[in-house]
């Protein structure tokens, strides 16, 4: 895909500008790695978790330097694997939500939100056409504590709208949440 011109790092360039340099970042749900190893290229400590044993031994494998663990995001516990570290982001691209086992959702985002720093924001992007609306996202962020402070239809922060196909959410912890 790259070498048809495909952009394959704009993941990786939002949560670059949401975040300082060196910052700690967890990739959820992070597969094979793609963003993970690109935000580690641009200097981050990047700790990436994903259910799929197969694809974290494909990242371990083809992109040495972050730390990939397989974990269910659902029962996270980073501290309980030795990795007690709170985290400046974090990142579910790759329609990770959509993957999750059906009413998780809640639980993902807060699993996630409590794995980092006060006010540190989680970027969230996935497909609408499939069986999650931006509703029940909805509904699942604020079960979560989180609040969206941006709403984009793609990860190069083009406009949302309510026709959009896709949406990425930037996210923060709620007042008190």
């Amino acid at each position: 895909m790259a070498a048809d011109g495909a952009d394959l790092d704009g993941e990786a360039r939002l949560i670059d500008a949401l975040v300082a340099p060196h910052a700690r970042i967890l990739d959820a749900g992070c597969g094979p790695g793609r963003v993970g190893a690109a935000l580690f290229r641009r200097g981050h400590q990047v700790l990436g978790v994903d259910v799929d044993p197969l694809l974290i031994d494909a990242a371990r494998q083809d992109h040495p330097g972050p730390t990939w663990l397989v974990a269910d995001l659902a029962e996270l516990d980073l501290a309980a694997m030795e990795h007690p570290e709170t985290f400046d982001g974090a990142v579910l691209a790759g329609n990770v939500m959509l993957f999750l086992a059906p009413g998780t959702g809640a639980q993902v985002l807060g699993r996630i939100a409590r794995h980092l720093r006060s006010d540190a924001p989680i970027a969230v992007g996935f497909a609408l056409d499939r069986g999650y609306s931006i509703y029940d996202f909805d509904m699942d962020l604020a079960l979560a504590g989180l609040t969206v402070e941006h709403r984009f239809a793609t990860w190069d922060i083009r406009p949302w709208t309510t026709s959009s196909d896709y949406a990425v959410s930037v996210l923060r912890t709620s007042a008190g949440g």
